[in-house]
């Protein structure tokens, strides 16, 4: 578990932890912590009502896979973006962790940092990242992430 901002941390599935009065936890994991919050094996149907995402009061589980393809869902991010800013406004330590800490967890990092706190840059995805990459060296994003972030930085956000 790394710190990369005042009260905001990035880690992998060693850090996980639940969330708790001061700290809020983000699982940026469909296996194993999606699955075992939301009570399901292998694959959910995408009708189900958690399919992307579950909140239970200072956890956020998302359904985030790191595929080597951009196939991830605006509400996913949306969602995020929606709990982090509420946590973050109560005053909540916060955790975001995937399996490795090295792709998805620090992408939704970089992502609060620039699009919700002004920390990094907001022109583009690159200005993000290079800001973000001083805070945390071992951020290595995944290629689906990284076209995902680079296509879709500006609609990142919007409305959340």
């Amino acid at each position: 578990m790394l710190q990369v901002f005042e009260r905001l941390w990035v880690g992998n599935e060693q850090s996980c932890r639940a969330g708790a009065a001061d700290w809020s936890v983000v699982h940026a994991c469909k296996s194993p912590c999606h699955q075992h919050a939301v009570g399901y094996r292998g694959s959910l149907q995408n009708t189900h009502p958690n399919y992307l995402s579950l909140r239970r009061d200072h956890d956020l589980f998302l359904n985030m896979i790191d595929p080597s393809r951009p196939m991830f869902m605006p509400p996913t991010f949306t969602a995020f973006l929606a709990f982090a800013e509420q946590e973050w406004t109560a005053g909540q330590n916060m955790l975001i962790h995937c399996n490795l800490g090295e792709s998805r967890a620090p992408s939704l990092a970089l992502l609060f940092l620039a699009k919700r706190r002004g920390i990094l840059a907001d022109a583009s995805y690159a200005a993000a990242r290079t800001g973000f990459e001083a805070l945390y060296p071992v951020y290595r994003p995944g290629q689906g992430i990284q076209a995902y972030f680079a296509e879709k930085w500006s609609e990142l956000g919007a409305g959340a």
